[in-house]
């Protein structure tokens, strides 16, 4: 009792020093009563043992220095605990139907399941041994807590727990059977995953656990055992499964399929990694599914018959596209969306060549001369113009979708996509008459525009600005753009003077859209035809109101600005005005003089249009034709009925060429409205043919329009022998071949004054410039309006030399400038 008060009047219980091994206290039964303990702690007995007592013995044999017997023997017993659960608890649970084959499918259904069920019972055994042994190492770290804080750092060896994991990865996971069960195991139930059958996945996701846990010792390079012996064989095996399944779906899938099963692959894959397999191993995965079900096929998929990139372009297949091109972005250095931009090029040209192709009957150097001829079409030129810019717009439209909502608006394929179209467009040699005549027979027929008869042939508003910017795409891909402009300047020209245009607003803003894409200089003759039009309307309005000058009919003069026009509205055409015109013709002479001094009038016979009233004995109809047919019309006035008038004495009478007057008499005595009738009957007019009034006439319509035959038309006609150019009278119909032979030889004309003024240009600023450098910037500031090629610009060079504005320098490389 004294004792008892006398602790409690010290406070704190003194804490007594553990006793010293002595004579009664040998090692060797420390050691024994120790090693007991810790296999009882193996055996799950843990909880009848003292703490205190176990980790007085481990401190007592670290303090008297026999810390080296006790790291000994308790490796000693861990290694024996160790190969007793592997005898014990894995062993009896190795696979018996064997491990992973090589590259092909596991089994069949029977055969499969049993595996998976073999080797997640194995599985399941090296998880709990695991969880066995690494429960016991967390006691014993307890026990021997005193060990590894001094013995260990002393003698170099790693703390128990540590030294547990260690002696785990060699005699289990690294145990030569166990180690080849175990990653084979592992390799078979991921490989029955990926063919359909189920596996559970927790436990497959523990074992590897355990291989990110293990690391291999230093000396071979100290990476974790699922790095060092799991992944590299993971990555094999899988490496040669999927060129097994590339080679098999390519051989019985279309490309949408085996598309869909790369990404169905690559999903999988992905969630795999997720949740069973090492973060870290995924770009190594998705890098090995490109290189096995992609890379090697790009070729192949793109050119499936009957499914490849052509028929998803056919089909508008835009998810298989999208998928093509998300998939092919995956191959490295760029090898799969340069394999796309490969097809789509060839894809269209080969749909180009086959549009270009459509207009063989139109141009001959368009025809494949490797296929026998085809039947002579019917179609019309015109139509096969205007067909043709449907079909390139249609195709080109096609691919702007597919960009946008499959390729993802991707800069690469786009400019494959323009080069391309580039190329097709400007392989037709007509491109730029073709464009020019898609955009008059829209303007020409805008909204409130009236067809033959009256009948409305309008479009809307909303039609107009689509053409408008559709004639714009096409517009930029043309290397020739002075071709364009001449083409456009005579289309424009024949809609303005035969008010047939759309309206001054929606022409207007055609040329502004022209002026945005190539600059002032493409745009600024055709701005001046539209101030010659409104000028001359301000004149005929204020000449129709001057009462000095009074007409019993309305008349409006265009007056044209020679420089602004194109020079087949200018051209020199005899004719001679009946004499109910004459004195009209004379009052706006006058008029216009008294308003413009030093400036004269060229009656230009070749255009304009009229109305005139005509009577028959059926009735009275208004008729719009051209001054011309007016004209010869009119020498019919005073004549009786049935009187004639042969072709020279109407020749004679209108001073009209054969080539005009034949086109005109066409139309007034072969076409849709015969106001005269030809003897003999007959589509050509002959230099012996004679002609009458047609008292006999009848329309159901109250206003005709007799349209005028184009000289493309009448060429076949002996007296149309020398026809000139179409321009502005053909009608907006296609060039024959003497046509356009004369446009191209003016349009080369053209250009050599344009490269010439380009070099004097360029010079006049530079000064001196080098040979190369010079024909380089010649190119390039051209290049908006065509394509100015070397031969020709040294030959202007040269011209340019010998007229003296350049000499060479002393080297001979280069070129002065002489003022």
């Amino acid at each position: 009792m004294a004792m008892s008060m006398g602790a409690a009047k010290r406070g704190k219980p003194r804490i007594r020093p553990p006793k010293k091994i002595g004579p009664d206290t040998s090692i060797k039964d420390t050691w024994a009563k120790l090693a007991t303990a810790i296999r009882e702690i193996q055996n799950h007995n843990a909880s009848k043992l003292s703490f205190e007592e176990h980790y007085r013995y481990a401190y007592n044999l670290v303090l008297f220095k026999h810390g080296d017997q006790l790291y000994s023997g308790v490796q000693t017993l861990i290694v024996q605990h160790l190969d007793r659960l592997a005898e014990e608890k894995i062993v009896p649970t190795f696979p018996r139907s064997g491990g992973t084959r090589g590259a092909g499918k596991l089994g069949g259904g029977a055969e499969a399941i049993e595996r998976a069920t073999e080797g997640d019972r194995f599985l399941k055994a090296v998880k709990g041994v695991w969880e066995d042994h690494t429960g016991s190492m967390r006691k014993l770290k307890d026990v021997l807590k005193y060990m590894d804080k001094v013995h260990a750092p002393t003698a170099n060896v790693p703390p128990v727990y540590e030294l547990g994991l260690s002696l785990f990865l060699t005699h289990i996971i690294r145990q030569p059977t166990i180690h080849t069960h175990l990653i084979s195991t592992l390799l078979s139930q991921v490989q029955l995953e990926r063919e359909g059958f189920t596996i559970t996945r927790s436990t497959v996701r523990e074992c590897i656990d355990i291989l990110l846990r293990l690391h291999v010792p230093e000396r071979e390079g100290g990476a974790s055992v699922y790095q060092q012996d799991f992944e590299p064989e993971f990555l094999r095996r899988s490496g040669e499964w999927y060129e097994y399944e590339a080679g098999e779906e390519l051989a019985k899938s279309d490309a949408s399929l085996y598309l869909s099963n790369v990404s169905r692959r690559l999903a999988e894959e992905h969630d795999r990694t997720i949740h069973y397999l090492s973060p870290s191993t995924l770009p190594h995965l998705q890098s090995l599914l490109i290189s096995s079900l992609l890379t090697p096929h790009l070729s192949t998929i793109l050119n499936m018959p009957g499914s490849g990139l052509v028929q998803m372009v056919d089909k508008d297949r835009y998810g298989d596209l999208k998928r093509l091109y998300a998939l092919f972005g995956k191959v490295p250095a760029d090898e799969g969306v340069g394999a796309l931009k490969k097809a789509v090029a060839v894809d269209i040209d080969v749909r180009g060549k086959a549009v270009n192709a459509g207009t063989a009957d139109v141009d001959p150097a368009l025809q494949d001369t490797t296929t026998p001829p085809a039947k002579p079409k019917s179609t019309p030129p015109l139509t096969l113009a205007l067909q043709w810019v449907h079909a390139i717009l249609l195709l080109f439209d096609k691919y702007t979708l597919i960009l946008s909502s499959s390729f993802s608006s991707s800069l690469a394929l786009q400019s494959t996509i323009n080069s391309s179209f580039q190329n097709v467009i400007n392989a037709h040699p007509r491109a730029p008459e073709f464009l020019s005549l898609y955009i008059d027979e829209t303007l020409k027929k805008g909204k409130g525009a009236k067809g033959v008869g009256g009948a409305a042939k309008g479009v809307t508003e909303e039609e107009v600005e689509e053409a408008k910017e559709k004639t714009i795409r096409i517009f930029r891909f043309l290397t020739d753009k002075d071709k364009f402009e001449r083409y456009y300047k005579n289309h424009l020209a024949r809609r303005l003077l035969s008010g047939k245009s759309v309206g001054g607003d929606a022409e207007q803003e055609m040329v502004g859209r022209l002026k945005k894409e190539v600059g002032f200089q493409f745009t600024h003759r055709l701005e001046g035809m539209f101030t010659d039009m409104r000028l001359s309307d301000e004149a005929a309005n204020i000449f129709g109101n001057d009462p000095r000058y009074n007409i019993p009919f309305t008349l409006h003069v265009s007056v044209l600005t020679s420089s602004n026009w194109p020079p087949s509205t200018l051209l020199s055409l005899p004719l001679t005005f009946p004499p109910p015109l004459l004195p009209a013709l004379e009052h706006y002479q006058t008029f216009y003089d008294s308003r413009h001094s030093g400036r004269r009038l060229t009656w230009q016979g070749l255009l304009g249009s009229a109305d005139l009233k005509v009577r028959t004995r059926k009735g009275q109809w208004e008729v719009n034709l051209s001054t011309m047919g007016m004209v010869v019309l009119l020498a019919f006035a005073d004549l009786k009925p049935g009187d004639i008038l042969s072709y020279d004495e109407l020749k004679a009478q209108t001073s009209l060429p054969d080539a005009e007057l034949a086109r005109t008499l066409q139309s007034l005595a072969c076409g849709k409205h015969r106001l005269l009738v030809k003897h003999p009957k007959g589509r050509e007019v002959e230099r012996d043919n004679t002609f009458e009034f047609n008292e006999a006439f009848s329309s159901p319509l109250a206003r005709i329009k007799i349209l005028q035959i184009s000289s493309a038309s009448a060429s076949a006609s002996t007296s149309s022998a020398g026809a000139g150019g179409g321009g502005v009278g053909a009608g907006g119909q296609v060039e024959n071949a003497q046509e356009r032979e004369e446009t191209e030889r003016q349009i080369e004309e053209e250009r050599k004054h344009q490269v010439e003024a380009c070099i004097v240009r360029i010079m006049k600023d530079r000064k001196t410039m080098r040979h190369n450098d010079l024909v380089s910037e010649v190119a390039h500031q051209l290049a908006k309006r065509f394509v100015a090629g070397v031969p020709m610009i040294k030959k202007r060079i040269e011209g340019l030399i010998d007229r003296e504005y350049l000499e060479r320098t002393e080297d001979m490389g280069s070129y002065r400038y002489l003022a």
